[in-house]
């Protein structure tokens, strides 16, 4: 912790990825800072966007705040609310204080919520302030009672609250760098980042790389962008010495006996050539793929298809998980040959951190933010070439003395990487904020 510590004060925090049932890099991002706020001595408000009504008795409003938290899904709207969505005023909204009494039981997605002291809610919030700024051009004004000191957007929204300093993470702009990469609307997202960097009172990354892009691209103050990376929430790996059977029963995998790609599944993560290096590296080893479809995910896949009517030799190697909760997730990154994360272009990599944590041997790319995350622990390749990605993998599969050297880099590492010092990185912004 910095000396002359900031005294206690209370930070808002959104809910904008927060409860999701199956997470990504910015809800662990938002927990994680939850976390570091707490470390600091801070209390805690959420603000989410749960779709209740505004009106709804105060006692109920618990009940139905957890029972619709993480449920919403555009495809199961009524004409109605469908219809009130293209309504949008331009005057200050009102966040409504959620009553905690304890009268819910946490099921799945409510338990994933960090600790806070107070909650608020805005119906339709996110998708409201995204209308309102497509409409107006402005970002969409909330008012709440006694508002915290500083309002921490964990993501670029067109939002902000009354009375609080606002400050905005942006991860990366890697629609502006890989735009063939992602799906958002490219003059609509560089509208909103262009638009945070002018109205907040700071602006929030996760790495050196993301830090200069903001700079370069966005023409951004450098005064007023600060990088305080990140770190991870990996849960301990529970009762080692019983991994190798856990591996064996749950998934028919042997300790040390697997590569792993673990992410979402998209363009960026480059999964597409990872495979076709897999398959041309032509090593007994098998691949074992851990997550989620997301855009274009077919185009990634497309080699485990059939060709001609036939399977491509070696596909029947590669296995894959569509999710595993975040405990066994654990246990197959520690029991990996290696973990294989030559992404295209990262903000940062929260993959590679959590590889190298875990002591496993990682291939990572030369490009984005992985430099600076990985530095010499992992084997760093240009994520286009499909020959040196071949090399990489035949050389992380026959070479013992390698795998050995990476492992006991790794969690040296991770350690620049940690909650401690994310806190103090985090303290220190605040602090900074505050005495302006």
């Amino acid at each position: 912790m910095t000396d002359n510590a900031l005294s206690a004060i209370r930070i808002g925090l959104d809910g904008y990825n927060l409860a999701m049932p199956q997470g990504t890099g910015v809800a662990t991002y938002g927990r994680n800072l939850a976390a570091a706020v707490a470390e600091l001595g801070h209390s805690v408000d959420l603000v989410f966007g749960v779709n209740i009504p505004r009106k709804a008795n105060n006692e109920l409003l618990e009940s139905l705040f957890f029972g619709q938290l993480g449920a919403d899904s555009p495809g199961h709207l009524t004409m109605r609310r469908r219809m009130r969505r293209w309504r949008v005023h331009p005057f200050e909204h009102e966040l409504i204080q959620i009553p905690v009494t304890g009268r819910t039981v946490s099921l799945e997605g409510t338990a994933q919520l960090p600790a806070f002291e107070r909650l608020f809610n805005r119906a339709e919030l996110y998708d409201l302030c995204a209308r309102h700024f497509r409409r107006y051009g402005k970002f969409m004004t909330l008012n709440m009672l006694d508002p915290p000191a500083i309002m921490h957007w964990t993501y670029p929204l067109p939002v902000r609250l009354a009375g609080a300093h606002n400050i905005y993470t942006l991860h990366d702009l890697v629609p502006l760098r890989l735009p063939r990469a992602s799906l958002e609307d490219k003059r609509y997202y560089d509208a909103l980042v262009r638009t945070c960097v002018h109205e907040a009172d700071q602006i929030v990354t996760v790495s050196e790389k993301s830090r200069t892009d903001i700079i370069d691209l966005l023409n951004a103050n450098p005064e007023k962008v600060t990088n305080c990376y990140q770190t991870s929430d990996m849960p301990a790996l529970r009762d080692p010495a019983a991994l190798p059977n856990r591996l064996h029963q749950l998934f028919d995998l042997e300790m040390n006996g697997y590569f792993l790609f673990f992410g979402a599944i998209e363009p960026k993560k480059n999964l597409g050539r990872i495979i076709q290096a897999y398959l041309e590296a032509d090593i007994a080893t098998p691949l074992v793929i851990v997550g989620s479809e997301a855009w274009h995910a077919d185009r990634e896949l497309k080699l485990l298809g059939t060709a001609h009517g036939r399977k491509l030799p070696g596909v029947d190697r590669i296995r894959r998980i569509d999710y595993v909760p975040r405990t066994l997730l654990t246990d197959l990154v520690h029991g990996a040959k290696a973990s294989l994360f030559p992404a295209l272009y990262e903000g940062f990599g929260l993959p590679a951190l959590e590889a190298l944590a875990a002591g496993v041997p990682l291939l990572s790319s030369t490009t984005g933010a992985l430099p600076e995350v990985t530095g010499d622990a992992a084997l760093s390749v240009d994520p286009y070439d499909i020959d040196a990605l071949v090399n990489a993998i035949r050389r992380l599969d026959r070479d013992a003395a390698l795998r050995a050297r990476l492992a006991e880099r790794g969690p040296f590492q991770a350690a620049k990487f940690s909650r401690t010092a994310f806190a103090d990185r985090i303290g220190q912004l605040y602090q900074k904020i505050i005495r302006r």
